[in-house]
Parts: C-alpha cells; structure tokens; sequence
C-alpha cells in the first residue's frame, strides 16, 4: 500500500476536544468538478447506515458496532468493542475499479441488519457513497424490495451533500452506464 492517498483531497477541518463526528465539520473542494462542500465527518443516512469522512484522532461514537473504511490512510480511535471491521484501499479515481464493489456493499448491507455501521473514506463523498448507494439499493424503499440507483443517489444528495458522487466515474457505474 502507498503511504499517500494520491486522490487525497485538500480538507479544512475544525476538530475540537470532544473529537465528536457527528459535530465536527470538514469544508473543502472535491477534485472532480470542483464542487465546494460543508459537511460534518459523519451523518446518518438511513436505519442503521451511516456514512462519512475521517480524520486521524477522531474518536468513533460508541453506538457503532461495525466500521468499513475505504481510506486507509487514516483511522477513527476506537475506545470502545465493536463487532467487525474492515479496512479496503481504494481510490477516488475515474480509473479506480469496481470489482470488489458488491462484495463490499454486501458486507456493510450484512452489518447494517445487526447494528449502527459506519462506512467512510476521506470526506465522504465518492467511495464511501458508491458503496452506501448499492446498500440502499440493496435494501429496497419502504416496503418495496426494489430501490433504483436514481433513488439512492437522492437519497445520498439528500442526506449527506449535494457533492456526493461528483466521480462521474463512480455515478456512471451506478446508472450502468459506459
């Protein structure tokens, strides 16, 4: 593994002492499309899927039991058992591959159904949304078994910023489209 995320993005942060996610904000500027961004490091989308960023030194709430990280390079504090993990470098590139994609989300869509479940990458904004995306997919809309990738983008756009998914790389492997 490289010791640098060569996608990395440029974040402003303002982490204070309780080191609380659900507060702390970043701001920045995603790289594809140049779209600017206030979010906090982590929000809730939907049940028990969680979605977000992460910065070194912040302390992961305690109400998680499952956290998935696509970004590597750094990682919450955990002060507390949580019952699964899973660390998987990717990249938020136009040419970043989408092979492990649905065995990811079949995992975070299995720890979802046990408890809160954090999936995140840098800012929350690219990898982590194509895999909180095919999860919502995956668990249908209201009683309907079916969810379309339209609908979980919303849903996404809704919840956690309208920046997310400006990988038109990512977006496009979503929509099925070339």
């Amino acid at each position: 593994m490289d010791s640098t995320d060569p996608t990395a993005i440029k974040l402003q942060t303002n982490v204070n002492a309780n080191n609380d996610p659900t507060i702390q904000r970043m701001v920045g500027e995603t790289m594809h499309k140049r779209i600017p961004f206030d979010v906090p490091f982590i929000s809730e989308i939907e049940g028990n899927l969680w979605q977000g960023g992460c910065q070194n030194g912040l302390i992961l709430p305690h109400f998680f039991k499952h956290i998935i990280s696509l970004y590597p390079w750094e990682a919450y504090r955990i002060k507390h058992e949580i019952k699964s993990a899973l660390t998987v470098t990717m990249y938020d590139s136009l040419a970043q591959g989408t092979e492990q994609v649905d065995a990811i989300a079949e995992w975070v869509y299995q720890c979802q159904k046990d408890g809160p479940t954090l999936v995140h990458c840098q800012a929350g904004l690219n990898r982590s949304s194509l895999i909180a995306a095919k999860v919502l997919m995956k668990m249908g809309g209201e009683g309907r078994g079916y969810r379309s990738a339209e609908q979980a983008i919303q849903i996404l756009r809704t919840k956690r910023s309208p920046a997310i998914l400006c990988n038109q790389a990512f977006e496009d492997y979503l929509l099925k489209k070339k």
